[in-house]
């Protein structure tokens, strides 16, 4: 049995697909400001400017929110050190990640009230990392019914607060260090 492409879809497959070319500057070496120096990680982990998404710092790890969020709220947490490997991190990386998880969580638990969470790392670009040569683990808060009508049905996305809003929420209830340092 052979599969013939549906009109209009040029390679065959019979799938949906949501065109995000503005994503391709996270994938590539081109960057949304112009910035082409690299990683946008390592960009974001050296910028102290008051309109960044850096919710925290600590001494070997950062957690900013994400610029493209799969809910309000979703952050990633990720060393400064440019490592794409699980198993390249120190000893030292490896516990404030893990602490600055929990910090993350204890934050969204007292500003947004979800009902759970999703925690992630895409290790490799197979398994769905875009920016995988920079390891970034996910926060991503959920609620009972995040999924509405208007995500299933229209395939859009509702965030009812501006980032830079959920970043200043997140750093005025920042555990222990008080947001960004």
């Amino acid at each position: 049995m052979t599969h013939e492409p549906a009109e209009g879809v040029a390679d065959g497959l019979p799938f949906e697909r949501l065109w995000t070319p503005h994503r391709l500057a996270y994938i590539t070496t081109e960057s949304p400001t112009g910035d082409d120096s690299g990683c946008p990680f390592d960009r974001v982990a050296d910028d102290d400017a008051v309109g960044n998404l850096v919710v925290a710092r600590g001494a070997t790890t950062y957690a900013v929110l994400n610029l493209h969020p799969y809910n309000p709220g979703h952050l990633m947490v990720l060393p400064y050190r440019h490592v794409a490997e699980l198993e390249d991190l120190t000893t030292a990386e490896s516990a404030e990640l893990t602490t600055m998880t929990q910090q993350a969580i204890r934050a969204l638990r007292s500003t947004a009230r979800p009902h759970a969470f999703n925690i992630g790392m895409n290790l490799g670009g197979v398994a769905g990392g875009s920016l995988s040569e920079h390891l970034h683990q996910h926060v991503v808060p959920r609620w009972t019914g995040d999924a509405s009508f208007i995500t299933v049905i229209g395939g859009t996305k509702v965030l009812p607060q501006l980032l830079a809003d959920t970043r200043d929420l997140l750093r005025s209830a920042w555990p222990e260090t008080g947001g960004v340092t």
